[in-house]
């Protein structure tokens, strides 16, 4: 516990450093709270102020904070080495949608068994679905050989305003 503190804030007269047990008695005598503001300043900052509407506002900043974060949620399609025109192209319209969405997108080719000598399959048809997408979103990853799964993850593209 530190003997002086720093008095700063809108309830106090003279802003500066003063011995604990005097700042606590500035607070009282106004029928305040004494928050330490910033505890690793030396000397440690203090605020005179009502302390339940400080949490108050704390708790509503952060909330604010909260709503205006953009939550990106990261999406899974799976093919396999053979896929099919039609499934490619139904797929390729999840993944866009997804993307327009915000979300990111995790596209992966699934080797099963002796499949994985059809390798460059795979990495072909995940560069495709990439140039396919590209007016919507952008390769993070390219494709990699990750065991028996080859992955691709495509980031939506920054909304211009």
């Amino acid at each position: 516990m530190a003997r002086e503190v720093r008095l700063v804030g809108d309830n106090v007269e003279n802003p500066g450093v003063y011995p604990l047990f005097t700042a606590i008695g500035i607070a009282e005598s106004q029928g305040l709270d004494l928050v330490e503001i910033s505890p690793n300043a030396e000397p440690p900052v203090c605020r005179i102020v009502d302390y339940q509407k400080y949490v108050y506002q704390q708790k509503k900043r952060q909330k604010e904070l909260k709503d205006k974060s953009v939550k990106t949620e990261l999406k899974e399609i799976r093919f396999g080495p053979n896929t099919d025109e039609h499934d490619y192209q139904f797929k390729l319209k999840h993944a866009r949608s997804f993307l327009e969405n915000g979300d990111k997108v995790k596209a992966f080719v699934l080797f099963k068994g002796r499949s994985i000598l059809f390798s460059q399959q795979g990495e072909i048809l995940l560069l495709r679905l990439a140039s396919d997408l590209e007016d919507v979103g952008k390769v993070e990853f390219l494709p990699k050989l990750e065991g028996k799964r080859m992955i691709l993850i495509i980031v939506p593209k920054p909304k211009k305003k």
